[in-house]
């Protein structure tokens, strides 16, 4: 059994570039694999779970890839079903480039970054479209309670493939909360330091 995550991507053209660069045998394992890698576990879910932020690809009827950052509250992308996720999808700047992409090829593509631990997923999946008087439980389901905005449409992912990537050149990167959570002993040590000294100095001033 291939992976889901080969059978996608390692088209024969693929396929020529291992042989060519000598990474075919060592990428043919993905092939005869036993886990398909289509169906999240625990472990993904909750990788899920904690982003709050993924890049996003889409192609064009001109066959021209468009990327999108996609930010929110940490959760905004929810895992419905161990093969489907979905997230809310709110008024931007109204070009509605992603939305029209999907709209004749429902095929994307996510990146979800960890960049303090130096992790990466990748997923593959197929776009279903759902507006509110279609389905008003789902949009419910997929509304972020931290951000009070109108649900415009949302985003449901059939998961097809998703494959984790290796930390190798993943920049180490914290959030201004992490760097606060950080500092926090530090700038505690040093506030009960400057007490010391002034505790110090009025008892001289005493003598």
């Amino acid at each position: 059994m291939a992976t889901a995550f080969a059978e996608i991507a390692f088209t024969p053209g693929v396929k020529a570039a291992q042989q060519l660069y000598g990474s075919r045998e060592q990428n043919s394992r993905f092939e005869f694999a036993e886990d398909a890698r289509n169906q999240l576990t625990e472990l993904e879910a909750g990788f899920i779970a904690e982003r709050d932020s993924f890049y996003q690809a889409t192609v064009s009827e001109s066959g021209w890839p468009y990327v999108q950052h996609r930010g929110g509250a940490k959760g905004f992308l929810k895992v419905l079903d161990e093969q489907t996720l979905g997230f809310a999808d709110f008024r931007g700047n109204r070009q509605y480039l992603s939305v029209g992409n999907l709209n004749v090829d429902n095929r994307i593509s996510m990146i979800l970054m960890d960049y303090t631990n130096r992790r990466r997923l990748k997923i593959w999946g197929r776009v279903n479209i759902v507006h509110e008087n279609e389905n008003p439980d789902l949009i419910a389901q997929l509304e972020v309670s931290s951000y009070r905005a109108r649900v415009e449409r949302g985003i449901i992912i059939r998961v097809e493939a998703y494959d984790w990537n290796c930390p190798q050149h993943i920049t180490q990167r914290y959030t201004k909360a992490q760097v606060e959570q950080m500092l926090a002993p530090l700038l505690s040590e040093i506030e009960a330091l400057k007490n010391q000294v002034l505790t110090m100095e009025k008892t001289m001033l005493k003598l």
